[in-house]
C-alpha cells in the first residue's frame, strides 16, 4: 500500500514540476520585456505581442491539438506535448530575431491546454472520490510555484544576466519532466478509444457550459486588475523596485498557500465554496487600490488578492473536470483555454478603462463587479446543474 501511494505521489511530483515549467514559460516574459525589446531591437509596446500571442494561441490551438490527439494513450502523449515544449524553449533561446521568439511563443502555448488537462485529468483517476479536489489543487501547484518563484527568478536571471539563459533553464527542466514521465507515469492503453462525438456532447451539458460562463465571465475580473497590479504598486503605494517585488512574492505566497487550501474542498462542497470564495475575491478587489495606500497594508492585500485568485482556480477546474465524467481529458483542456480567454478579455477591459480615463481605483472596482457577476452566474449554476454529479 505505501509503495502503491509513493508511487502516485511521484506521479503527481511530476505532473506539478512539469505544470510549473510551463507557467513559469507563460508569465515569465512579463519581467523581460525591456530586455527583448533592446536586444531585438524592437519597441517595448511590440513585445506585449509575446503575452497575447500565448494566451490566443492557448485558447484556440490547445482544444484542436486534444482533439486531433484523442485516440493517442496519454503517457505518449504526454511525452509528446514535453519534446514539444522543450523545442520551442530551444527555438526561444536561440532566436535571432523578434519574428522567431513569437513563433517560440506559439509553439510553447500550442501544448499548454492539452498538457494541463491530461495532468488533471490522469491525477483524479489516481485520486479516491474525496480527494479529487485535492489532486487538481497538487497539479495547478506547479503554476502557482511559479508565479511566486520562477517568474522573479526568471526576471533576476534575465536581468543580470541574459533573457537567453531564461529560456535554457527552461529546457532543463522540461528535460527533467520528460525524463520523470518516462520513469514513472504508468502506459496505460484506453480501455475504450474514446469517442469524439460523445466527448464533444458531455462538453455540451449544462454542467459544464454554466462553469466555463462563470470563467469567462466572472473570472475575467481578476485580470482586469491583475494586468495593472505592477504599475498600481508603483504609483498608489509608491514602491520602488524592491517595493514591486516583494508586492509580487506577497501575491505568489498568497497564491500557493490559496490553491492548497481550496485542494481540501470535497466535490459535494465545490459550489458552495466557490460562492464563498468568489464573494471574497469581489472584496479584495473592491478594496485593493484603497489598501495600497497603506504601505503596511499593501503586501497584506496583494497576499489576499493571490490567494483569492489561485482559490477559486482549483475549484473552478474540478467543477468542468468532474461534470464533464465522460469526457475529463478533453474537458480539462477546455478549462486551461477558457482560462486563457478569461486572461485575455479581462486584460482587453482594463486596457479600455485605463484608455477611457478610468482611475485604477475605478478598474479595481469595475473588476470587483465584474467577478460579482460571475457569483450571480454560479447562483444560477447551483440551481440548475445536477447535484450527483458532484457526489
Amino acid at each position: 500500500m505505501t509503495r502503491l501511494a509513493n508511487k502516485k505521489a511521484m506521479i503527481l511530483f511530476v505532473f506539478m514540476l512539469g505544470t510549473f515549467a510551463v507557467g513559469m514559460t507563460e508569465y515569465v516574459v512579463t519581467g523581460l520585456l525591456t530586455q527583448f525589446a533592446e536586444d531585438l531591437n524592437v519597441a517595448v509596446s511590440l513585445t506585449g505581442l509575446l503575452l497575447s500571442v500565448y494566451a490566443i494561441s492557448v485558447a484556440i490551438f490547445g482544444p484542436v491539438l486534444r482533439v486531433l490527439t484523442i485516440k493517442f494513450p496519454p503517457k505518449p502523449l504526454l511525452i509528446g506535448l514535453v519534446a514539444l515544449f522543450i523545442i520551442s524553449n530551444i527555438v526561444a533561446a536561440t532566436a535571432p530575431n523578434f519574428e522567431v521568439l513569437l513563433m517560440s511563443r506559439l509553439l510553447s502555448a500550442t501544448m499548454h491546454a492539452p498538457f494541463f488537462g491530461l495532468c488533471m485529468s490522469m491525477a483524479i483517476n489516481l485520486s479516491a472520490p474525496d480527494k479529487r479536489t485535492n489532486a487538481i489543487a497538487i497539479v495547478q501547484g506547479g503554476l502557482t510555484i511559479a508565479v511566486m518563484i520562477g517568474v522573479p527568478f526568471g526576471s533576476f536571471l534575465g536581468g543580470m544576466l541574459s533573457w537567453r539563459l531564461v529560456f535554457w533553464f527552461l529546457v532543463i527542466l522540461g528535460t527533467m519532466v520528460l525524463l520523470g514521465l518516462i520513469a514513472v507515469v504508468p502506459n496505460e492503453q484506453h480501455r475504450q478509444l474514446p469517442q469524439l462525438k460523445k466527448e464533444l456532447r458531455a462538453l455540451k451539458s449544462k454542467n459544464v457550459l454554466m462553469v466555463l460562463a462563470v470563467i469567462v465571465f466572472g473570472f475575467s475580473g481578476v485580470f482586469t486588475a491583475y494586468t495593472f497590479k505592477e504599475p498600481m504598486l508603483r504609483e498608489i503605494a509608491g514602491f520602488g523596485v524592491t517595493g514591486v517585488t516583494f508586492g509580487l512574492f506577497a501575491f505568489g505566497l498568497g497564491a500557493v498557500i490559496g490553491n492548497f487550501v481550496s485542494g481540501r474542498v470535497v466535490p459535494r462542497a465545490l459550489t458552495r465554496s466557490l460562492m464563498v470564495s468568489l464573494v471574497c475575491l469581489a472584496a479584495v478587489l473592491a478594496s485593493f487600490s484603497f489598501m495600497l495606500q497603506i504601505p503596511s497594508l499593501a503586501f497584506f492585500i496583494c497576499f489576499l488578492f493571490g490567494a483569492g485568485t489561485f482559490g477559486t482556480t482549483p475549484l473552478l477546474n474540478a467543477k468542468v473536470i468532474l461534470a464533464a465524467r465522460e469526457a475529463p481529458m478533453l474537458a480539462g483542456t477546455v478549462a486551461a483555454s477558457i482560462f486563457n480567454v478569461a486572461n485575455a478579455l479581462g486584460a482587453t477591459l482594463g486596457t479600455m478603462f485605463l484608455d477611457a480615463g478610468m482611475s485604477y481605483k475605478m478598474i479595481t472596482l469595475a473588476a470587483a463587479a465584474i467577478v460579482l457577476f460571475g457569483l450571480l452566474l454560479t447562483i444560477v449554476t447551483s440551481q440548475v446543474e445536477d447535484k450527483e454529479v458532484f457526489q
